[in-house]
């Protein structure tokens, strides 16, 4: 599965490890659903259902599904995640 996230932001996310609470881990999103971007904020738990093949389009506020079509981008493709 993939999804469409629009992104307003015109430059990098600054990530300075020096503020990060000692031990405390710290993961990077990789859904694009996040409010707290770059940083996961458990979204991506709401992706569980998407199924692979399809391509699911989210609103501004990356809440709702708009709409869901067929993905006929290659598996591996650009913005693919491992």
């Amino acid at each position: 599965m993939a999804r469409l996230v629009r992104h307003t932001a015109i430059g990098p996310y600054k990530i300075d490890p020096s503020t990060f609470p000692p031990g405390k881990l710290i993961s990077i999103c990789g859904c694009g659903l996040s409010k707290n971007l770059p940083f996961c904020d458990g979204t991506h738990k709401g992706c569980l259902s998407e199924e692979a093949g399809k391509l699911y389009v989210y609103d501004a506020e990356r809440k709702a599904i708009l709409q869901i079509v067929d993905d006929d981008a290659p598996s591996g493709s650009a913005g693919s995640a491992p």
